[in-house]
């Protein structure tokens, strides 16, 4: 857990350092295919303003979604990370 939390506290700090917020920031995930995941990461962006791109694997197994938010800080950056962390499978790139 505390690897987890250094890792968050670590990426907001190079968030705040690279990033001029309020910015467009770009989410990429990766997701089984087989279940309702897409539709998980899809909800937890809907009715925010996002552009969600998805795109099937070769084999169909898993699924690429990409999604354009517009962010207010570095700190909401992170707890979008967090709440999708909770999703089964997920990868975040």
């Amino acid at each position: 857990m505390e690897d987890k939390e250094a890792f968050y506290k670590k990426l907001q700090w190079q968030l705040e350092d690279t990033t001029q917020f309020p910015s467009d920031y770009l989410f990429k995930f990766i997701v089984p295919a087989s279940d309702n995941q897409v539709e998980e990461v899809e909800n937890l962006f809907n009715n925010k303003g996002a552009v969600i791109n998805t795109k099937k694997s070769k084999t169909g197994k898993y699924v690429s979604v990409s999604i354009v938010l517009n962010i207010e800080n570095a700190a909401t950056v992170i707890d979008y990370y967090q709440k999708a962390a909770k999703i089964k499978g997920i990868i975040s790139l």
